[in-house]
């Protein structure tokens, strides 16, 4: 099996250390070293043997973990291999003899995992842009330099130190705090757009030329309508909690949406049953069947500035035909009882004329005016997750304000 890490002080510790138990198990292990989550994707996708990325992604400094999957990137989630791992450990159950002890190589690989990209999207022959990166110290500092180089594009690196203190801010985008500086730099270098990757560099937050945020559901659609072009495929998985101009759109460009749940093992399973060519997660997350099913934020980025760079508007003009409806983001309340804050909002909500209500993750309900919103509790945390969306901001506004009075109460 291959493994990678990330630049946490206990990422090297802990990949040794799992190495040690790997090969005393009597299989071998590929070392790829330092990389992002979809550099080790790619290698257990292109070696076809299971991998084990070493990090916590964009949690805080002091946290770290593994990502596992099988080979060819196929996932392990929860009802896909997890659950049996932590019978097996619980009950002791393996064999402690295997008869051979295996061997440790390393190889470098960030190297091929840029061609392979390139080879999906070509930058040679777009205007040259300006794009100010913000890595937070995660490795996107590490692979955004090797992926992105010797193309028509000015980067303007930000936080590119390899550094999992987090001496910046924390790695994780999808909080609006840690935007801030790279909205900034944007507009005070006069850039065509500004990246953001978190921890681990398997997710992109794209911000405009304005220093706006871009949806993620906007680049949901506008990749979606990039892959359905090729002609290869018709059928694009999005998560509940994506924007419903993403299933409008695909549907507009010939092609088949496909709702599911939160999370990658959902959504790649999906993909996989379906033969889906991409999907799209509310937080950034997206998955290529080109690129084994496995998510890649560096594809996704690489995709944004094609389509940004084979036209002559700006980054603003280009995605206002994807963004069609306000939305909340997703709002977080602590509480003491998700289960029955949830079933009181449904309770209120279930029995108004016109709208569907759906617990396919959580509660999602649909009102008859058109806004929606989903409800989700937490898997780690006493958290409810609020998102809604409505044809206009104050009605976004309005029902935000109405369930999470009830959430809150």
């Amino acid at each position: 099996m291959v493994t990678a890490h990330d630049m946490r002080e206990s990422s090297v510790p802990l990949s040794r250390a799992f190495a040690e138990g790997v090969i005393s198990r009597g299989l071998d292990v590929v070392e790829a070293g330092l990389g992002s989550t979809d550099m080790l994707y790619f290698a257990a996708g292109s070696l076809d043997i299971p991998g084990a990325m070493f990090t916590a992604s964009h949690n805080p400094a002091k946290y770290n973990g593994i990502k596992m999957c099988r080979a060819g990137a196929a996932p392990i989630g929860q009802d896909s291999g997890l659950a049996q791992i932590r019978a097996s450990a619980e009950a002791d159950a393996y064999d402690r003899d295997p008869g051979r002890v295996g061997s440790v190589t390393q190889r470098d690989v960030i190297h091929e995992y840029a061609a392979h990209l390139r080879t999906l999207v070509d930058l040679s022959g777009i205007r040259p842009l300006k794009v100010v990166v913000d890595a937070g110290n995660g490795m996107g500092g590490h692979t955004v330099p090797v992926v992105l180089a010797d193309l028509p594009l000015e980067v303007v690196p930000m936080y590119f130190e390899l550094d999992g203190s987090f001496p910046n801010h924390e790695a994780n985008p999808l909080d609006p705090a840690n935007l801030v500086d790279l909205q900034a730099a944007v507009r005070e270098h006069g850039a065509d757009i500004g990246l953001a990757f978190d921890g681990d560099a398997d997710r992109v937050f794209v911000i405009d030329e304005r220093g706006e945020p871009v949806s993620p559901s906007a680049v949901t659609a506008l990749v979606a309508v990039r892959e359905l072009a090729k002609g290869h495929g018709t059928t694009i998985i999005h998560n509940l909690i994506t924007s419903k101009a993403v299933p409008e759109i695909v549907r507009e460009h010939g092609g088949e949406p496909v709702r599911t749940r939160v999370g990658h093992s959902f959504i790649k399973a999906e993909m996989a049953r379906t033969d889906a060519v991409f999907g799209g997660e509310h937080s950034a997350h997206y998955y290529f069947r080109d690129f084994w099913r496995a998510d890649t934020g560096m594809l996704a980025a690489m995709h944004v500035l094609a389509a940004l760079g084979e036209q002559s508007g700006t980054l603003s003009e280009l995605t206002a035909a994807y963004s069609r409806y306000a939305a909340s983001g997703e709002i977080n309340s602590t509480v003491d009882d998700a289960a029955a804050r949830t079933a009181d909002v449904r309770a209120a909500f279930a029995d108004q004329p016109g709208t569907t209500v759906d617990e396919l993750d959580g509660l999602t309900v649909e009102l008859a005016d058109g806004a929606w919103f989903n409800l989700r509790a937490s898997n780690t945390e006493p958290l409810l997750r609020l998102n809604v969306e409505a044809p206009d901001e104050a009605r976004m506004i309005e029902l935000r304000d109405q369930v999470l009075g009830m959430v809150r109460a």
